[in-house]
């Protein structure tokens, strides 16, 4: 099982990501498309670096944004596993 980070080690690694926050013990990002087809488009590409790190965000659908929440479920709470998953997300266009 992963290990919990740190709050101080949260603060740092979440600092380092624009527009990412932390809520209730989730790593979060909304992010705004054009419309519906990019906002599918965009989450289709999630799907592989998610596999590849056997770890899968909680994402939510309207319209044209898309909302994803990462914590590590079975460690309960944030892990260096959200982060990581994270900077890969954000290199997403």
């Amino acid at each position: 099982m992963a290990q919990l980070l740190t709050e101080a080690e949260i603060q740092v690694q979440a600092n380092a990501l624009p527009n990412w926050s932390v809520h209730n013990g989730a790593l979060q990002i909304t992010r705004k498309f054009k419309d519906f087809i990019e906002a599918i488009a965009f989450v289709n590409q999630l799907v592989a670096p998610s596999e590849a790190a056997a770890h899968h965000p909680d994402i939510a659908i309207s319209y044209n944004k898309v909302s994803i929440s990462l914590t590590t479920h079975d460690a309960g709470g944030l892990t260096q596993k959200d982060f990581d998953l994270a900077k890969v997300i954000a290199g997403i266009k």
